[in-house]
């Protein structure tokens, strides 16, 4: 068991017998790690070991077994994510999506900070569920699943019209259509944001404008990637489409 000082995000926690609790913190130098927390409601952990808490934080890192946490120091809070349940519950998608993606124990730093710019993006008021989009989109590669939004998958042309095929992973210009009698009959908006998403960097993000209903065609066909790649289905997730599902209702 090692010792280690480094920053963590806190992806959730759960009751482990009476008074104890399982915490499960992404850090940044060590990946994912299950952290036991005894006595944890009258512990000094006990307002540090909550979802969505970022903090800088003193480990005794055990990589086949339970971890413990030693100390901590500065703590950040993602206020308006908190104080916003469609905030909250993107972001909470957003770090069980990131602890799907990669095993316990493997580091990660790349995916950390991808995740942690994400939320502070969030936090800032832009757009979540375009972040949300990006997100998804570019972590795919963490699935093993490599996607072309780019070009044809057949005359490698740019810029056209095109249609995404299941069968062939990628895109498909006008010529080809015929290919694949199933391609995804796409408006070519999509394919063309999603292009955009794959190589985004959110350093240089400043806002984002989409319309609704091109939020929903963007929605529905991640939808249907993640579900035909991968056959991801997170109870998190399922949160969201019911919460969006009861948005649309009280409108």
């Amino acid at each position: 068991m090692q010792t280690k000082e480094t920053r963590g995000l806190v992806l959730y926690n759960r009751q482990f017998r009476e008074d104890d609790k399982l915490v499960k913190i992404f850090t940044e130098t060590s990946g994912k790690h299950m952290f036991f927390v005894r006595y944890a409601t009258n512990s000094k952990l006990s307002s540090v070991i909550q979802p969505l808490i970022l903090a800088d934080f003193i480990l005794k890192i055990n990589n086949h077994g339970l971890s413990y946490i030693e100390d901590y120091k500065g703590v950040s809070l993602f206020k308006e994510i908190n104080a916003d349940i469609y905030k909250l519950a993107y972001a909470t998608y957003l770090v069980s999506l990131a602890d799907a993606a990669i095993s316990d124990a493997v580091y990660d730093a790349p995916l950390f900070a991808f995740l942690i710019k994400t939320l502070e993006l969030m936090d800032e008021g832009l757009d979540y569920e375009i972040l949300t989009n990006i997100f998804e989109i570019q972590i795919l590669d963490r699935f093993g699943v490599q996607l072309n939004f780019h070009d044809c998958v057949f005359c490698h042309r740019v810029g056209l019209a095109f249609d995404f095929s299941h069968r062939y992973s990628g895109l498909l210009c006008p010529e080809h259509y015929e290919k694949d009698p199933y391609r995804s009959h796409l408006d070519p908006n999509v394919p063309y944001l999603l292009n955009q998403f794959q190589t985004l960097h959110f350093d240089s993000l400043k806002t984002i404008s989409v319309k609704p209903d091109m939020k929903q065609k963007l929605r529905k066909f991640i939808d249907e990637v993640y579900e035909d790649y991968i056959g991801l289905r997170l109870k998190s997730k399922k949160f969201i489409d019911d919460l969006d599902h009861w948005g649309q209702v009280m409108k």
